[in-house]
């Protein structure tokens, strides 16, 4: 039996559920209406994965984020080729080019030195890859039973290159919608190895930095409107994000969205939206017509964009929404999540 805990309970609940983790509406509210006034910020801002600022003369962007994985290891990655990826592709979102990572370690009293070791080597091998050096970092241990061997919080910078500006405001009716590859492998491969599930085909995590793919993006044209990596939450969460940032409408085809067969086939066993399940190693953009094929072709000449497609549109229709065209014929509205269909899962 499949011991899941429900990741969207009540919202109106006076403490802390799995879904206010998931990055939907639970995530947002918790944000928007507990954490930001506390610290000077209002309701309602943009929220994005890093934030870019002028700073000695340089524009930085700069991200911080959290690993909580369950299991450690998965097929295709662990919590230390997350630990890299995760921050890197953040940045990325915001068109920089990754530079230096901050570690920080939550280790168990108890856990193996020798896991602690192999996530260490995943870490170290996930930033060579990604071109970044890990330069200052802590470490802490807490009390057997206070958490599930080990998380990691990484925090990184990296340089914006002028000229570039991605953000949802940016967004306007005719662009085009991109996404780099199949989605929902992350998702199933760290909930087949969670719980001991085996599928007809291997599904391994598509874990990987995204810099090398922006930049090949920026190569034919500065001028992307937004791009963002659906982690938690899918591709539904994003697409939602930036079509209430932007104030357009996006219409999408659901046959045009890239989802592996064994993904398919999982998700329908367990009652899953592919739509809704995390990436780690894919971005999707909303480009200006005008420069949608030229784009395209270059994630598609990258090894992280060969499977590169077109979804969908901007519209001036439905503004804040998203809505998918089904296989017969008719539409439905994808909604934002609201916690998450798999915890623990980044």
């Amino acid at each position: 039996m499949l011991s899941w805990t429900c990741p969207a309970p009540l919202r109106d609940r006076p403490r802390v559920v799995m879904g206010h983790g998931g990055g939907g509406v639970m995530s947002a509210e918790l944000v928007e209406q507990v954490v930001l006034p506390a610290l000077g910020g209002a309701a309602g801002e943009p929220l994005t994965d890093s934030a870019v600022f002028e700073l000695g003369g340089a524009r930085l962007a700069f991200s911080t984020d959290s690993f909580v994985v369950r299991p450690l290891f998965f097929p295709g990655g662990s919590i230390g080729d997350l630990a890299v990826n995760g921050t890197v592709n953040d940045l990325a979102m915001s068109g920089a080019r990754p530079a230096y990572l901050s570690c920080g370690l939550i280790l168990e009293e108890g856990v193996e030195i020798d896991t602690v070791a192999r996530v260490a080597d995943a870490l170290g091998a996930a930033a060579h890859a990604a071109g970044v050096r890990v330069v200052t970092g802590d470490t802490k241990v807490v009390e057997a039973g206070s958490g599930d061997g080990l998380y990691i919080n990484t925090a990184g910078v990296g340089l914006v290159p002028d000229g570039v500006d991605l953000r949802p405001q940016r967004v306007v009716p005719g662009d085009v919608v991109l996404v780099s590859g199949p989605v929902g492998l992350h998702g199933v491969a760290v909930m087949s190895e969670r719980e001991n599930l085996r599928f007809e085909a291997d599904v391994r995590s598509d874990c990987a930095p995204l810099a090398g793919l922006v930049e090949a993006m920026l190569g034919v044209t500065r001028d992307l409107h937004v791009l963002r990596d659906p982690t938690r939450g899918g591709l539904a969460a994003s697409l939602n994000e930036i079509a209430q940032g932007s104030g357009c409408g996006v219409r999408i085809t659901e046959r045009s969205v890239p989802v592996p067969e064994a993904v398919a086939g999982a998700c329908a066993m367990l009652g899953l939206d592919p739509m809704y399940v995390a990436n780690e190693g894919k971005l999707v953009a909303f480009v200006p017509r005008e420069h949608a094929e030229e784009v395209l072709a270059a994630m598609r000449a990258h090894p992280l964009g060969a499977g590169a497609a077109v979804i969908g549109e901007t519209v001036p229709e439905h503004p804040g929404m998203v809505v998918a065209r089904t296989g017969l014929g008719g539409t439905r509205v994808v909604d934002m999540p609201l916690g998450e269909q798999l915890p623990r899962i980044c």
